[in-house]
């Protein structure tokens, strides 16, 4: 069985919107927000925090992709849009955003289905692909702060880079901490002894004239 997903749908026409309640419960999914206007999908969807979108274009005052617009600065939900009109320069606006599915109306119950069965999997695609991207950032910044408490090892102990690694993850074991946050203890250690940064300024200058 279809995973059931909590929707919003959005359409200032009852009709669709009767037909969105007959259909979806079908699909096994559950309509949590019912707007007629892009101003009201924007206010429901941040009180509701639905998991996919289903909004028309046309609609009085915000329309779907403005309403999209203003939902994905705080919330990032899948989008299926779907609009009686088909022209290029709403495929050209409702691709800055995170709108994976468009259909046409009249939408058949079957190409509903899929379109958000492809939305929701593109979606979770995307969001593994953004959380695998930060992980690497992260572990490329955590690496540049083990390698300068590496650095700090070898200087001030007199050790080659090998038996200075090997140190800093004997205290991370002896400590059981990570790694990354032993190297940050002995970087902020090393920093807390520095002099202020003015006076290490000053003295490498040693010719310069000291100002009353």
């Amino acid at each position: 069985m279809t995973q059931s997903i909590r929707i919003a749908v959005a359409d200032d026409e009852l009709d669709i919107r009767d037909y969105y309640r007959r259909v979806l419960p079908r699909l096994n999914h559950r309509i949590v927000v019912e707007a007629q206007s892009g101003l009201e999908l924007v206010d429901q969807c941040r009180l509701v925090k639905p998991e996919l979108i289903i909004t028309d274009i046309k609609m009085p005052g915000l329309d779907g992709i403005e309403a999209v617009e203003e939902i994905s600065r705080n919330q990032h939900i899948p989008v299926v849009l779907v609009s009686a009109y088909h022209q290029t320069h709403l495929f050209e606006r409702a691709s800055a955003f995170q709108i994976l599915a468009y259909l046409v109306k009249p939408a058949k119950q079957a190409d509903l289905a899929a379109a958000i069965a492809i939305a929701s999997q593109r979606f979770e695609q995307f969001q593994n692909l953004s959380q695998e991207a930060a992980g690497g950032r992260r572990a490329l910044e955590d690496r540049k702060i083990v390698e300068r408490a590496k650095g700090l090892i070898m200087t001030q102990a007199g050790l080659n880079e090998e038996v200075a690694f090997q140190r800093l993850r004997k205290q991370a074991r002896d400590r059981n901490q990570k790694l990354v946050d032993v190297a940050r203890n002995i970087i902020a250690a090393q920093e807390a002894l520095q002099p202020p940064t003015a006076r290490t300024s000053r003295s490498s200058f040693p010719g310069e004239s000291q100002k009353p």
